[in-house]
């Protein structure tokens, strides 16, 4: 069996070794320092070090378990198919196979949605626990002298004490416990998926996380964190997703960072409702928030390292239809106009006006822009095949609505022939698209000859 780094890279663990050694240190600092060195700096640094020896020891000792457990021969059923170790937490997919909850989650937060095992779609992502397989693992260590499982749950224990301990630090009153505790919180739930999954199980510790966003704190760093933590949390899995979105203060708190937070804050929240926002269920209810409106001034000011996520954003939310609407009224054609007429981000950005244009005033800001004039020249001169798909569905859509635009048209086939070009090489819906703007010509021409 490999060696697994499920000890060594415990969070808990490493959280605390290095809160430990930034003690050491800066009791050491103290101790060359100051000349008039008290004893009882001297008795912290005694304390400390024998926490530090005890947390080491701790360790070492979880290593030799696991070396111990290495050496037994462990039943093949008892091993998770991922990850070929002996399971810890045995729970059965929607395929019905069994996988260590560990493992599975990291590749469904991976974005899976197949079982690895069978490659069968899954019809959700919930995870049941498998009693039996668990009962006779127990049964096994307990036979050969292994004492994984304890070990493990004792593990999970210890990890809900250290959430519970840095959420009681960023709930507290006091500033620097509260962006020490936040920075901890946002490390831990990059680096894996136990403390995503711990935030799952209750809607309560969301609650504590964004606590001092709610009672009004302008620590810029402190945001930051609490942001970026809900962005990790978010990416866990849809049961995360939902938590997250139908907590009342998240919402409002990720649209107060898009509008005064730093730039990576607003990235971050924008990240973080692109997110959200994969899960159709949460489309609604963020769309109805009033989010597309800073999501669409963050999208204008242009920064480039925000302005990928918040075009993710706008995009995912405006698949539901009613929240293009929204787009459209918030001044979403008028931005994206103009970012697109200047070649800026013209793939992310032609994309979602394509979806913008099946509402009226999208069509009629279009027109006012100017925009049959630059997309003729994306259909034209662009490289790509998705960039001239989308600016010939949105010259089909405009120009079907508004026949002023079919003289500008007209003069660019006589001169380039641009439209058949793409009806004959374009992709199957820009062929179809282009091909329609020639029918439509076609009979225009004949009716005019006709009068």
């Amino acid at each position: 069996m490999a060696k697994t780094e499920f000890f060594d890279s415990d969070p808990t663990v490493i959280a605390k070794t290095k809160e430990l050694k930034r003690e050491i240190k800066k009791l050491l600092r103290t101790i060359e320092e100051d000349d008039d060195l008290s004893v009882q700096t001297i008795n912290q640094l005694q304390e400390t070090l024998s926490d530090f020896k005890r947390a080491t020891i701790k360790k070492m000792a979880k290593s030799s378990s696991l070396e111990m457990l290495e050496t037994v021969s462990c039943p093949e059923e008892f091993r998770c198919p991922l990850s070929n170790e002996l399971m810890r937490d045995p729970v059965v997919l929607a395929s019905g196979q069994t996988y260590d909850k560990l493992f599975i989650q990291k590749w469904l937060s991976s974005g899976n949605r197949t079982c690895p095992k069978t490659q069968q779609v899954l019809s959700h992502t919930g995870l049941t626990p498998n009693l039996l397989i668990n009962d006779m693992i127990s049964k096994w260590c307990k036979k050969v002298g292994v004492e994984t499982m304890n070990q493990y749950q004792s593990n999970t224990k210890s990890n809900r004490e250290v959430l519970n301990s840095l959420l009681c630090k960023v709930s507290s009153s006091n500033l620097q416990d509260q962006k020490s505790a936040a920075k901890e919180l946002r490390l831990l739930t990059r680096k894996g998926t136990v403390f995503r999954a711990f935030f799952g199980e209750s809607s309560d510790q969301i609650t504590r996380l964004v606590n001092p966003l709610l009672h009004g704190c302008k620590d810029e760093n402190l945001q930051e964190d609490v942001i970026t933590t809900l962005l990790n949390i978010s990416i866990h899995d849809d049961n995360n997703k939902k938590l997250v979105c139908e907590n009342p203060n998240v919402i409002p708190l990720l649209i107060d960072a898009l509008k005064r937070g730093t730039v990576a804050t607003r990235s971050n929240a924008a990240a973080a409702i692109f997110t959200l926002s994969a899960l159709d269920s949460n489309k609604s209810l963020i769309g109805k928030s009033g989010v597309l409106k800073p999501l669409i001034d963050l999208l204008e000011e242009g920064n480039p390292l925000a302005i990928k996520d918040a075009a993710a954003a706008i995009f995912t939310l405006c698949i539901a239809h009613e929240n293009r609407i929204r787009a459209v009224k918030d001044g979403a054609v008028r931005v994206l106009g103009e970012k697109i007429s200047d070649g800026l981000y013209v793939d992310e950005l032609l994309a979602i006006l394509a979806m913008l244009v099946t509402h009226w005033k999208a069509v009629e800001e279009l027109g006012d822009l100017g925009g049959v004039s630059w997309l003729l020249k994306i259909t034209r001169e662009s490289e790509c095949k998705r960039n001239k798909e989308n600016a010939i569905v949105i010259l089909h859509t405009v120009c079907f609505s508004d026949r002023t635009k079919w003289k500008e048209i007209k003069e660019e086939e006589s001169s380039y022939g641009t439209i058949t070009k793409l009806a004959r090489e374009g992709t199957s819906r820009a062929q179809r698209k282009a091909n329609g703007i020639l029918d439509r010509l076609r009979k225009a021409m004949n009716l005019t000859h006709t009068a």
